[in-house]
Protein backbone atom coordinates (compact mmCIF):
# COMPACT_ATOMS: atom_id res chain seq x y z
CA UNK A 1 0.00 0.00 0.00
CA UNK A 2 2.87 2.38 0.73
CA UNK A 3 4.27 1.88 -2.79
CA UNK A 4 0.82 2.46 -4.34
CA UNK A 5 0.48 5.66 -2.32
CA UNK A 6 3.91 6.89 -3.41
CA UNK A 7 3.08 6.12 -7.04
CA UNK A 8 -0.11 8.21 -6.76
CA UNK A 9 1.77 11.15 -5.23
CA UNK A 10 4.43 10.96 -7.94
CA UNK A 11 1.71 11.07 -10.60
CA UNK A 12 0.17 14.14 -8.94
CA UNK A 13 3.50 15.97 -8.92
CA UNK A 14 4.11 15.07 -12.55
CA UNK A 15 0.72 16.50 -13.48
CA UNK A 16 1.54 19.81 -11.82
CA UNK A 17 -0.16 19.52 -8.43
CA UNK A 18 1.46 21.68 -5.78
CA UNK A 19 0.40 19.29 -3.04
CA UNK A 20 -1.52 16.05 -2.62
CA UNK A 21 -2.55 13.52 -0.02
CA UNK A 22 -3.62 9.95 -0.59
CA UNK A 23 -5.07 7.10 1.44
CA UNK A 24 -4.81 3.47 0.38
CA UNK A 25 -6.83 0.96 2.36
CA UNK A 26 -7.74 -2.72 2.48
CA UNK A 27 -10.31 -4.49 4.64
CA UNK A 28 -11.88 -7.87 5.14
CA UNK A 29 -15.02 -8.62 7.13
CA UNK A 30 -17.40 -11.41 8.04
CA UNK A 31 -20.88 -11.25 9.56
CA UNK A 32 -23.19 -14.11 10.50
CA UNK A 33 -26.83 -13.74 11.51
CA UNK A 34 -28.96 -16.44 13.16
CA UNK A 35 -32.69 -16.29 13.86
CA UNK A 36 -34.60 -19.02 15.72
CA UNK A 37 -31.51 -21.18 15.54
CA UNK A 38 -31.37 -21.07 11.75
CA UNK A 39 -28.74 -19.30 9.72
CA UNK A 40 -30.33 -16.22 8.19
CA UNK A 41 -27.34 -14.36 6.73
CA UNK A 42 -23.69 -15.00 6.04
CA UNK A 43 -21.90 -11.97 4.64
CA UNK A 44 -18.28 -11.76 3.65
CA UNK A 45 -16.57 -8.72 2.21
CA UNK A 46 -13.10 -7.91 0.97
CA UNK A 47 -12.51 -4.30 -0.03
CA UNK A 48 -9.62 -2.16 -1.17
CA UNK A 49 -9.45 1.38 -2.38
CA UNK A 50 -7.52 4.56 -2.98
CA UNK A 51 -8.65 8.13 -2.48
CA UNK A 52 -6.52 11.10 -3.50
CA UNK A 53 -6.89 14.85 -3.04
CA UNK A 54 -4.76 17.22 -5.10
CA UNK A 55 -4.17 20.96 -4.73
CA UNK A 56 -3.39 23.50 -7.41
CA UNK A 57 -2.80 26.51 -5.23
CA UNK A 58 -6.05 26.77 -3.25
CA UNK A 59 -8.07 24.78 -5.75
CA UNK A 60 -8.85 21.26 -4.68
CA UNK A 61 -9.98 18.10 -6.45
CA UNK A 62 -10.40 14.53 -5.31
CA UNK A 63 -11.16 11.15 -6.83
CA UNK A 64 -11.19 7.53 -5.73
CA UNK A 65 -10.92 4.01 -7.13
CA UNK A 66 -11.17 0.42 -5.98
CA UNK A 67 -8.64 -0.69 -8.60
CA UNK A 68 -5.05 -0.40 -7.37
CA UNK A 69 -3.39 -1.35 -10.65
CA UNK A 70 -0.83 1.30 -11.72
CA UNK A 71 -2.78 2.48 -14.77
CA UNK A 72 -6.04 2.73 -12.76
CA UNK A 73 -4.26 4.76 -10.08
CA UNK A 74 -2.89 7.11 -12.74
CA UNK A 75 -6.34 7.62 -14.25
CA UNK A 76 -7.73 8.41 -10.81
CA UNK A 77 -5.01 11.02 -10.19
CA UNK A 78 -5.71 12.55 -13.59
CA UNK A 79 -9.40 12.79 -12.72
CA UNK A 80 -8.62 14.53 -9.42
CA UNK A 81 -6.35 17.01 -11.21
CA UNK A 82 -9.00 17.74 -13.85
CA UNK A 83 -11.54 18.45 -11.09
CA UNK A 84 -9.14 20.75 -9.25
CA UNK A 85 -8.49 22.85 -12.33
CA UNK A 86 -12.21 23.60 -12.61
CA UNK A 87 -12.96 24.38 -8.96
CA UNK A 88 -12.92 27.82 -7.40
CA UNK A 89 -10.22 29.08 -5.06
CA UNK A 90 -10.68 28.37 -1.37
CA UNK A 91 -8.19 30.11 0.90
CA UNK A 92 -8.67 27.51 3.64
CA UNK A 93 -7.89 24.54 1.39
CA UNK A 94 -4.56 22.78 1.64
CA UNK A 95 -2.52 20.22 3.51
CA UNK A 96 -1.78 20.59 7.22
CA UNK A 97 1.31 22.58 8.12
CA UNK A 98 4.35 20.30 8.02
CA UNK A 99 5.23 20.91 11.67
CA UNK A 100 1.82 19.57 12.77
CA UNK A 101 2.24 16.19 11.07
CA UNK A 102 3.02 13.12 13.14
CA UNK A 103 6.65 12.05 12.90
CA UNK A 104 8.44 9.00 14.18
CA UNK A 105 7.52 5.41 14.83
CA UNK A 106 4.19 5.04 16.61
CA UNK A 107 4.11 2.74 19.65
CA UNK A 108 1.70 -0.17 19.44
CA UNK A 109 -1.77 0.90 20.59
CA UNK A 110 -2.98 -2.73 20.52
CA UNK A 111 -5.64 -2.01 17.92
CA UNK A 112 -5.19 -5.17 15.84
CA UNK A 113 -6.40 -8.52 17.16
CA UNK A 114 -7.61 -10.63 14.23
CA UNK A 115 -10.28 -13.08 15.35
CA UNK A 116 -9.75 -15.79 12.75
CA UNK A 117 -13.26 -17.07 13.42
CA UNK A 118 -14.60 -19.56 10.88
CA UNK A 119 -18.16 -19.25 9.60
CA UNK A 120 -19.11 -22.42 11.46
CA UNK A 121 -17.70 -21.07 14.73
CA UNK A 122 -19.50 -17.75 14.25
CA UNK A 123 -22.80 -19.55 13.60
CA UNK A 124 -22.42 -21.61 16.77
CA UNK A 125 -21.61 -18.48 18.78
CA UNK A 126 -24.67 -16.67 17.41
CA UNK A 127 -26.86 -19.66 18.26
CA UNK A 128 -25.54 -19.65 21.84
CA UNK A 129 -26.28 -15.95 22.13
CA UNK A 130 -29.86 -16.27 20.90
CA UNK A 131 -30.51 -19.41 22.96
CA UNK A 132 -29.37 -17.62 26.14
CA UNK A 133 -31.77 -14.75 25.40
CA UNK A 134 -34.73 -17.04 24.74
CA UNK A 135 -34.06 -19.00 27.93
CA UNK A 136 -34.45 -15.93 30.15
CA UNK A 137 -38.27 -16.05 30.30
CA UNK A 138 -41.09 -17.95 28.61
CA UNK A 139 -42.66 -14.60 27.72
CA UNK A 140 -39.91 -14.08 25.17
CA UNK A 141 -41.88 -15.30 22.17
CA UNK A 142 -39.91 -14.06 19.20
CA UNK A 143 -36.47 -12.99 18.17
CA UNK A 144 -34.91 -10.56 15.72
CA UNK A 145 -31.83 -12.75 15.82
CA UNK A 146 -28.25 -12.73 16.98
CA UNK A 147 -25.27 -11.51 15.02
CA UNK A 148 -21.53 -12.19 15.26
CA UNK A 149 -19.18 -10.12 13.15
CA UNK A 150 -15.51 -9.37 12.69
CA UNK A 151 -13.78 -6.70 10.64
CA UNK A 152 -10.07 -6.19 9.99
CA UNK A 153 -8.62 -3.24 8.11
CA UNK A 154 -5.31 -1.61 7.26
CA UNK A 155 -4.36 1.64 5.56
CA UNK A 156 -1.54 3.96 4.55
CA UNK A 157 -1.96 7.73 4.59
CA UNK A 158 0.68 9.78 2.76
CA UNK A 159 1.18 13.31 1.45
CA UNK A 160 3.67 15.42 -0.46
CA UNK A 161 5.05 16.95 2.74
CA UNK A 162 6.86 13.77 3.69
CA UNK A 163 4.22 12.07 5.81
CA UNK A 164 3.57 8.36 5.27
CA UNK A 165 2.14 6.12 7.95
CA UNK A 166 -0.69 3.74 8.74
CA UNK A 167 -1.77 0.92 11.00
CA UNK A 168 -4.02 -2.11 11.15
CA UNK A 169 -7.20 -2.32 13.23
CA UNK A 170 -9.72 -5.01 14.10
CA UNK A 171 -13.25 -4.91 15.44
CA UNK A 172 -15.35 -7.78 16.79
CA UNK A 173 -18.94 -7.74 18.00
CA UNK A 174 -21.76 -9.91 19.32
CA UNK A 175 -25.36 -8.66 19.39
CA UNK A 176 -28.85 -9.94 20.04
CA UNK A 177 -32.42 -8.59 19.93
CA UNK A 178 -35.57 -10.38 21.13
CA UNK A 179 -39.30 -9.74 21.58
CA UNK A 180 -41.37 -10.49 24.70
CA UNK A 181 -45.16 -10.56 24.98
CA UNK A 182 -47.80 -10.58 27.68
CA UNK A 183 -51.45 -9.52 27.98
CA UNK A 184 -50.41 -5.87 27.84
CA UNK A 185 -48.60 -6.15 24.50
CA UNK A 186 -45.16 -6.73 23.04
CA UNK A 187 -41.78 -5.22 23.87
CA UNK A 188 -38.39 -5.41 22.20
CA UNK A 189 -34.89 -4.73 23.45
CA UNK A 190 -31.31 -5.66 22.64
CA UNK A 191 -27.74 -5.83 23.89
CA UNK A 192 -24.32 -5.97 22.28
CA UNK A 193 -20.62 -6.13 23.01
CA UNK A 194 -17.94 -4.61 20.75
CA UNK A 195 -14.17 -4.49 21.14
CA UNK A 196 -10.92 -4.38 19.20
CA UNK A 197 -9.86 -7.59 20.90
CA UNK A 198 -12.38 -10.44 20.66
CA UNK A 199 -10.98 -11.87 23.90
CA UNK A 200 -12.38 -8.80 25.68
CA UNK A 201 -15.94 -9.34 24.45
CA UNK A 202 -18.70 -10.35 26.80
CA UNK A 203 -19.52 -14.04 26.40
CA UNK A 204 -22.33 -14.99 24.00
CA UNK A 205 -24.35 -16.14 27.00
CA UNK A 206 -23.86 -12.81 28.81
CA UNK A 207 -24.95 -10.83 25.75
CA UNK A 208 -28.01 -13.04 25.28
CA UNK A 209 -29.03 -12.89 28.94
CA UNK A 210 -28.70 -9.11 28.95
CA UNK A 211 -30.86 -8.81 25.82
CA UNK A 212 -33.51 -11.14 27.26
CA UNK A 213 -33.56 -9.52 30.71
CA UNK A 214 -33.80 -6.00 29.30
CA UNK A 215 -36.72 -7.05 27.08
CA UNK A 216 -38.72 -8.78 29.82
CA UNK A 217 -38.20 -5.81 32.14
CA UNK A 218 -40.09 -3.61 29.69
CA UNK A 219 -43.31 -5.64 29.79
CA UNK A 220 -46.25 -3.79 31.30
CA UNK A 221 -44.93 -0.38 30.29
CA UNK A 222 -47.04 2.69 31.03
CA UNK A 223 -47.04 6.32 30.03
CA UNK A 224 -46.17 9.12 32.44
CA UNK A 225 -48.15 12.28 33.13
CA UNK A 226 -46.70 15.46 31.66
CA UNK A 227 -44.47 17.34 34.06
CA UNK A 228 -40.93 18.25 35.08
CA UNK A 229 -38.79 15.54 36.69
CA UNK A 230 -35.20 14.48 37.23
CA UNK A 231 -33.95 12.37 34.31
CA UNK A 232 -31.27 9.67 34.56
CA UNK A 233 -29.69 8.79 31.22
CA UNK A 234 -28.54 5.18 31.45
CA UNK A 235 -24.87 4.71 30.50
CA UNK A 236 -25.92 2.86 27.34
CA UNK A 237 -27.58 6.04 25.96
CA UNK A 238 -25.83 8.82 27.89
CA UNK A 239 -22.99 8.95 25.37
CA UNK A 240 -25.39 10.64 22.94
CA UNK A 241 -25.18 13.77 25.12
CA UNK A 242 -21.42 13.81 24.52
CA UNK A 243 -22.09 13.30 20.82
CA UNK A 244 -24.22 16.47 20.72
CA UNK A 245 -21.33 18.34 22.34
CA UNK A 246 -18.94 17.15 19.63
CA UNK A 247 -21.34 18.18 16.87
CA UNK A 248 -21.81 21.66 18.31
CA UNK A 249 -18.09 22.11 19.04
CA UNK A 250 -16.94 20.92 15.61
CA UNK A 251 -15.31 23.33 13.21
CA UNK A 252 -17.87 22.88 10.45
CA UNK A 253 -20.73 23.89 12.78
CA UNK A 254 -18.77 26.86 14.10
CA UNK A 255 -17.68 28.43 10.81
CA UNK A 256 -21.19 27.99 9.45
CA UNK A 257 -22.56 29.76 12.56
CA UNK A 258 -24.86 26.82 13.21
CA UNK A 259 -23.86 25.91 16.75
CA UNK A 260 -25.43 26.71 20.12
CA UNK A 261 -21.86 26.74 21.52
CA UNK A 262 -20.63 29.56 19.29
CA UNK A 263 -18.76 32.15 21.36
CA UNK A 264 -18.74 29.95 24.47
CA UNK A 265 -15.08 28.88 24.56
CA UNK A 266 -14.00 29.23 28.20
CA UNK A 267 -17.59 29.62 29.36
CA UNK A 268 -19.43 27.55 31.96
CA UNK A 269 -21.18 25.14 29.60
CA UNK A 270 -21.51 22.18 32.02
CA UNK A 271 -22.17 21.99 35.72
CA UNK A 272 -19.13 22.69 37.92
CA UNK A 273 -17.12 19.53 38.53
CA UNK A 274 -17.81 17.99 35.11
CA UNK A 275 -14.60 17.00 33.31
CA UNK A 276 -14.40 15.54 29.80
CA UNK A 277 -11.06 14.32 28.49
CA UNK A 278 -10.12 13.42 24.94
CA UNK A 279 -7.42 10.75 24.99
CA UNK A 280 -6.39 9.42 21.55
CA UNK A 281 -3.67 7.17 22.98
CA UNK A 282 -5.62 4.67 25.09
CA UNK A 283 -4.52 1.14 24.13
CA UNK A 284 -7.15 -1.05 22.52
CA UNK A 285 -9.90 1.56 22.24
CA UNK A 286 -12.11 2.07 19.20
CA UNK A 287 -11.09 5.71 18.62
CA UNK A 288 -7.37 5.58 19.38
CA UNK A 289 -4.74 6.91 16.96
CA UNK A 290 -1.46 8.83 17.03
CA UNK A 291 -2.60 10.95 14.09
CA UNK A 292 -5.90 12.07 12.60
CA UNK A 293 -7.31 11.61 9.09
CA UNK A 294 -4.88 14.26 7.77
CA UNK A 295 -1.78 12.93 9.51
CA UNK A 296 -1.82 15.63 12.21
CA UNK A 297 -0.40 14.42 15.52
CA UNK A 298 -3.02 13.86 18.21
CA UNK A 299 -2.66 14.61 21.90
CA UNK A 300 -4.61 14.14 25.09
CA UNK A 301 -6.44 17.25 26.27
CA UNK A 302 -9.26 18.45 28.49
CA UNK A 303 -12.28 19.41 26.42
CA UNK A 304 -14.25 20.42 29.51
CA UNK A 305 -12.60 21.34 32.81
CA UNK A 306 -14.73 21.99 35.89
CA UNK A 307 -17.68 22.54 33.55
CA UNK A 308 -15.90 25.10 31.35
CA UNK A 309 -15.43 24.47 27.63
CA UNK A 310 -11.69 24.34 26.86
CA UNK A 311 -11.51 23.56 23.15
CA UNK A 312 -13.09 22.79 19.79
CA UNK A 313 -12.83 19.82 17.42
CA UNK A 314 -11.02 21.20 14.37
CA UNK A 315 -9.46 19.91 11.17
CA UNK A 316 -6.89 21.99 9.28
CA UNK A 317 -9.60 23.28 6.95
CA UNK A 318 -12.09 24.30 9.64
CA UNK A 319 -9.29 25.78 11.74
CA UNK A 320 -8.23 28.03 8.88
CA UNK A 321 -11.84 29.08 8.31
CA UNK A 322 -11.94 30.17 11.95
CA UNK A 323 -8.44 31.66 12.11
CA UNK A 324 -7.36 28.98 14.61
CA UNK A 325 -5.06 25.97 14.81
CA UNK A 326 -6.10 22.39 14.06
CA UNK A 327 -6.82 20.25 17.12
CA UNK A 328 -6.04 16.98 15.32
CA UNK A 329 -9.69 16.07 14.85
CA UNK A 330 -9.96 15.60 11.10
CA UNK A 331 -12.24 12.57 10.90
CA UNK A 332 -13.94 13.23 14.25
CA UNK A 333 -13.27 13.01 17.95
CA UNK A 334 -11.01 10.44 19.57
CA UNK A 335 -11.77 8.64 22.83
CA UNK A 336 -14.00 11.03 24.77
CA UNK A 337 -14.02 10.24 28.48
CA UNK A 338 -16.46 11.64 31.02
CA UNK A 339 -14.99 11.49 34.51
CA UNK A 340 -17.09 9.08 36.59
CA UNK A 341 -18.54 9.81 40.01
CA UNK A 342 -18.62 7.63 43.12
CA UNK A 343 -21.98 5.85 42.64
CA UNK A 344 -23.15 3.07 40.34
CA UNK A 345 -26.55 3.29 38.66
CA UNK A 346 -28.44 1.84 41.61
CA UNK A 347 -26.65 4.30 43.87
CA UNK A 348 -27.72 7.17 41.62
CA UNK A 349 -31.34 6.00 41.79
CA UNK A 350 -31.21 5.91 45.58
CA UNK A 351 -29.64 9.36 45.63
CA UNK A 352 -32.28 11.06 43.46
CA UNK A 353 -35.21 9.15 44.96
CA UNK A 354 -37.70 10.01 42.23
CA UNK A 355 -37.35 10.45 38.47
CA UNK A 356 -37.29 8.91 35.01
CA UNK A 357 -34.55 6.45 34.04
CA UNK A 358 -34.08 6.56 30.26
CA UNK A 359 -32.78 3.37 28.66
CA UNK A 360 -33.77 3.97 25.04
CA UNK A 361 -34.27 7.06 22.89
CA UNK A 362 -35.96 7.49 19.53
CA UNK A 363 -36.03 10.21 16.91
CA UNK A 364 -33.59 12.96 16.03
CA UNK A 365 -35.21 16.01 17.60
CA UNK A 366 -32.05 17.96 18.42
CA UNK A 367 -31.50 21.46 17.02
CA UNK A 368 -27.74 22.04 16.85
CA UNK A 369 -28.25 25.77 16.24
CA UNK A 370 -30.35 26.53 19.31
CA UNK A 371 -29.64 23.48 21.47
CA UNK A 372 -33.35 22.66 21.74
CA UNK A 373 -33.76 18.99 22.59
CA UNK A 374 -36.84 16.78 22.17
CA UNK A 375 -36.69 13.01 21.75
CA UNK A 376 -38.93 10.03 22.25
CA UNK A 377 -37.88 7.91 25.21
CA UNK A 378 -38.54 4.66 27.05
CA UNK A 379 -37.24 3.41 30.36
CA UNK A 380 -38.41 3.12 33.97
CA UNK A 381 -40.09 5.24 36.62
CA UNK A 382 -38.10 5.56 39.83
CA UNK A 383 -39.78 6.20 43.19
CA UNK A 384 -38.31 5.76 46.66
CA UNK A 385 -34.89 5.26 45.09
CA UNK A 386 -35.89 2.11 43.20
CA UNK A 387 -37.39 1.17 39.83
CA UNK A 388 -41.19 0.87 40.09
CA UNK A 389 -42.46 0.17 36.55
CA UNK A 390 -41.42 0.41 32.89
CA UNK A 391 -42.31 3.50 30.84
CA UNK A 392 -42.95 3.94 27.12
CA UNK A 393 -44.31 6.48 24.62
CA UNK A 394 -43.07 9.64 26.30
CA UNK A 395 -40.99 12.58 25.08
CA UNK A 396 -38.21 14.23 27.05
CA UNK A 397 -37.51 17.88 26.21
CA UNK A 398 -35.21 20.70 27.23
CA UNK A 399 -32.26 22.70 25.96
CA UNK A 400 -28.81 21.14 25.83
CA UNK A 401 -27.17 24.07 27.60
CA UNK A 402 -29.68 23.80 30.44
CA UNK A 403 -29.23 20.03 30.49
CA UNK A 404 -25.43 20.23 30.59
CA UNK A 405 -25.53 22.82 33.37
CA UNK A 406 -28.17 20.76 35.15
CA UNK A 407 -26.01 17.63 35.51
CA UNK A 408 -26.04 16.78 39.21
CA UNK A 409 -24.28 13.40 39.12
CA UNK A 410 -22.34 11.03 36.86
CA UNK A 411 -22.24 7.29 37.56
CA UNK A 412 -19.25 4.97 37.75
CA UNK A 413 -21.17 2.35 35.72
CA UNK A 414 -18.89 3.11 32.78
CA UNK A 415 -19.63 1.73 29.32
CA UNK A 416 -17.68 2.25 26.11
CA UNK A 417 -19.91 2.86 23.12
CA UNK A 418 -17.91 3.76 20.03
CA UNK A 419 -15.71 6.77 20.79
CA UNK A 420 -17.51 7.65 24.06
CA UNK A 421 -16.64 6.33 27.54
CA UNK A 422 -19.13 7.35 30.20
CA UNK A 423 -21.37 6.28 33.05
CA UNK A 424 -25.02 7.20 33.62
CA UNK A 425 -25.78 10.94 33.68
CA UNK A 426 -28.35 12.57 35.98
CA UNK A 427 -29.97 15.82 34.75
CA UNK A 428 -31.80 17.67 37.50
CA UNK A 429 -34.88 18.77 35.61
CA UNK A 430 -36.40 18.07 32.20
CA UNK A 431 -39.90 18.23 30.77
CA UNK A 432 -41.68 14.91 30.25
CA UNK A 433 -44.55 14.92 27.75
CA UNK A 434 -46.75 11.88 28.25
CA UNK A 435 -50.43 11.45 29.01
Amino acid sequence: MASVAEHALACARRLGAADADVEVSAAVGQSVGVRRGEVETVEYNRDKGLGITVYFGNRRGNASTSDLAPDAVERTVEAACAIARHTSQDAAAGLPDADRLYRGHAPDLQLYHPWGLSVEEAIEMARRTEAAALAVDRRITNTEGANVSSYDSDFVLANTRGFSDGFATSKASISCSVVAEDAGGMQRDYWYSTHRDPAALDSPEAVGRAAGSRTVARLGARRLPTGEVTVIFDANVAGSLLGHLVTAASGSSLYRHSSFLEGKLGAQVFAPGVRILEDPHRPGELASAFFDAEGVATQAREVVRDGRLQGWFLSSYSARKLGLETTGNAGGNHNLILDPGDLDRDGLLRKIGRGFLVTEMMGQGVNAVTGDYSRGAAGFWVEGGAIQFPVEEVTIAGNLLDMYRGIIAVGNDVLVRGSKRNGSIVVERMTIAGE
